[in-house]
């Protein structure tokens, strides 16, 4: 059974808030449960509260993978917003996440920082996919993200994270702004096999150092958890990535069956589309599911 709780809310205007506005904060929270029924993987709970919510389930490779679209109404996240989404892909359920464009991070204090917390739960032999556009942090941003993903045994996952640090399509630098984060993936045995926490500046040396940005103001990390993800496949991707000075990426295999893709990038974009082929790459060979490209990414 399906539940849903909340009210249609008005978007924001594309100019970002200020800061110092009135401004009431925004708490929107999310639930969704994706669940075996015979053949067919369908969205069987849905719970929300606050400007937040998800599409109709849409079946575009038929009925084996459910697919849903994160929508957040107002575009963006201001000063003491905070957005809470909670997935549970429940055993042999097979999910595919993502949204319909960037999330906007609107100039705020560090006194009222925006968050967002993503806690992902993936049971015994399901399968997800969590691909969602990028982040787009505006000067005189104080961002907080978390992201926590539970795998159970014979589970398998694969996802990405990407940044852009200041809105440079309006020749905006990133001057006077900060991003905390903090990244899990939790195995079956309860033990962490990746965990990561980020405090980013925008006067940390990090930035502009050789083994950090080098001057690249788009970064992000895919991630691919399963018994494929093993050092020979991580060599194998390694050897085909880009390394010029647009495009920056490498590849790194870890302990428990998880593997690592890094980027750096000049433009957003093309990080977008080497993430976007590497997952139509990786697709069967850590799902077992034929890769193909989401309708929504040629609109």
């Amino acid at each position: 059974m399906c539940h849903v709780r909340g009210a249609a809310v008005p978007s924001r205007p594309a100019q970002a808030p200020s800061p110092d506005s009135a401004h009431a904060d925004w708490h929107a929270r999310l639930h969704l449960g994706f669940a075996r029924r015979g053949e067919r993987t369908v969205l069987a709970e849905r719970h929300h509260h606050g400007p937040l919510t998800v599409q109709k389930p849409l079946y575009p490779e038929g009925y084996d993978v459910c697919h849903a679209v994160i929508v957040h109404p107002p575009g963006g996240l201001a000063a003491g917003d905070r957005l809470h989404i909670a997935l549970d892909v429940q055993a042999d359920a097979r999910a595919l996440l993502t949204t319909p464009g960037a999330t906007k991070w609107y100039r705020n204090t560090p006194e009222r920082p925006a968050s967002q917390t993503l806690d992902i739960t993936v049971r015994q032999d399901a399968r997800l996919d969590w691909l969602p556009l990028d982040n787009i942090f505006f000067d005189r941003c104080h961002a907080h993200q978390q992201l926590t993903v539970r795998l159970y045994a014979g589970a398998t996952a694969l996802g990405w994270d990407a940044a852009l640090l200041g809105r440079r399509a309006s020749g905006e630098n990133w001057s006077d702004a900060s991003l905390r984060t903090r990244t899990r993936i939790v195995g079956a045995d309860g033990r962490p096999l990746w965990e990561e926490r980020q405090h980013l500046h925008s006067a940390s040396p990090m930035l502009a150092a050789p083994q950090g940005l080098d001057g690249r103001p788009a970064y992000g990390t895919l991630w691919a958890a399963g018994p494929a993800c093993t050092p020979e496949l991580a060599q194998s991707l390694a050897d085909s990535l880009p390394f010029g000075d647009a495009l920056r990426a490498g590849a790194t295999a870890l302990p428990g069956g998880l593997m690592l893709v890094r980027a750096v990038a000049r433009e957003p974009e093309s990080m977008q589309q080497l993430f976007k082929q590497l997952w139509l790459r990786l697709r069967p060979l850590v799902h077992g599911i034929p890769g193909r490209a989401l309708r929504l990414w040629a609109t």
